[in-house]
């Protein structure tokens, strides 16, 4: 009823073999299996005859006969191999979802020791986060702002009592199309959800949230819309609570400045620019246009006036249809969405690209 070494050596054998056959597929993950990652949900039936058993105490319960571990292995161990090798297919099944429920293990055990440690000291906030002394969740706002020359013009233009600003190192990793392994070793990521005071994905809590909003406020340009579509796809996979909640946001720099004497006037783009030009300066005198490289470059008392006061800066809510009868189907083409652009296949990017070309022709930035 315990098992025992002929139980021993089947589990060997089976590990064994489909690392060996992960080997010869050129799948390194496949090294790290263990037995119950291949054999989670696996019922055997295992019949072993040997001469003279040995068990262990009086009783019986366990067989201990040490000849049952490599007897028991080298019999099934060659089958099970040729099986693999015959059946291509259901084997690269079998591989995949044993490194599956690896993966699953080595994140439980990841967030097991992150619990551990929260509970005997209080883990440290990020050192580049620049936090706010307010706790008051109808007030605080965290501006996620990319490099430290943006963070360092947006901590002096901050409001220090209700906005605190973390500098993010360029582009944050693809959750969409990256292994568990990566999301969980990854520390932009990991300093971000220390910041927020949360814990990512199945036990994210709402409640737990140190800020009221997260604010996502990047350059005005090509590379800034990426690094938010790349935060908003974190967001969405690992933490579709806090869009829902309605606490996501992204700020709405300007691309230019427009002066005219003592007049100055902020566009957020090419069209908006042409507009102000016609209808709010005088055409007679001199105008200036100037063109945002960045935040980073942006006056911290401008970079206040335009994007962080909220007395007169602009802000997008990034909405989710909820998860129920009436909003599932919208749900689901918003999983598609995520899923074609961040995703692992380039060829269903290169689809949504060629169909909707001649939709972009007119907002190219070039």
């Amino acid at each position: 009823p315990s098992g025992g070494t002929h139980e021993t050596g089947f589990r060997q054998a089976i590990v064994r073999a489909l690392r060996n056959y992960g080997d010869l597929a050129g799948n390194r993950k496949a090294a790290d299996l263990t037995a119950d990652d291949v054999l989670a949900n696996t019922g055997v039936m295992l019949s072993v005859f040997l001469r003279e058993p040995q068990f262990q105490g009086q009783t019986k319960d366990r067989l201990v006969s040490t000849d049952a571990t490599r007897m028991t292995e080298q019999a099934v161990r060659d089958r099970f191999e040729q099986w693999l090798s015959a059946d291509s297919a259901r084997a690269n099944f079998l591989l995949e979802a044993a490194i599956e429920r690896a993966e699953e293990r080595k994140r439980r055990k990841k967030e097991k020791e992150v619990a551990r440690k929260s509970a005997t000291r209080r883990l440290r906030l990020p050192g580049k986060l620049a936090d706010c002394t307010s706790n008051d969740l109808d007030l605080t706002e965290l501006f996620l702002v990319e490099g430290d020359s943006a963070g360092g013009s947006a901590k002096q233009a901050r409001n220090r009592k209700t906005q605190a600003v973390l500098p993010l190192r360029g582009k944050i990793l693809n959750v969409a199309s990256a292994t568990v392994e990566k999301l969980s070793g990854n520390q932009e990521l990991s300093d971000l959800a220390l910041a927020l005071g949360v814990r990512p994905g199945k036990d994210f809590k709402v409640d737990d949230l140190r800020y009221g909003r997260v604010v996502i406020m990047t350059d005005a340009d090509v590379d800034g819309a990426h690094i938010a579509a790349l935060l908003m796809t974190y967001f969405y996979r690992e933490m579709p609570q806090l869009i829902e909640a309605g606490r996501l946001y992204l700020a709405q720099p300007p691309l230019y400045r427009i002066n005219q004497g003592g007049k100055t006037m902020y566009a957020l783009d090419d069209a908006q620019r042409d507009t102000l030009l016609e209808t709010g300066f005088d055409k007679r005198g001199k105008i200036d246009i100037s063109r945002f490289k960045g935040l980073g470059e942006m006056p911290p008392a401008q970079l206040k006036e335009t994007t962080m006061n909220p007395a007169s800066r602009r802000l997008l809510k990034v909405e989710l249809p909820q998860r129920d009868s009436i909003g599932a189907d919208l749900r689901r083409n918003t999983d598609q969405l995520v899923n074609t652009l961040m995703g692992k296949k380039a060829e269903l990017r290169f689809g949504y690209i060629r169909d909707h070309a001649e939709d972009a022709l007119a907002n190219l930035d070039v």
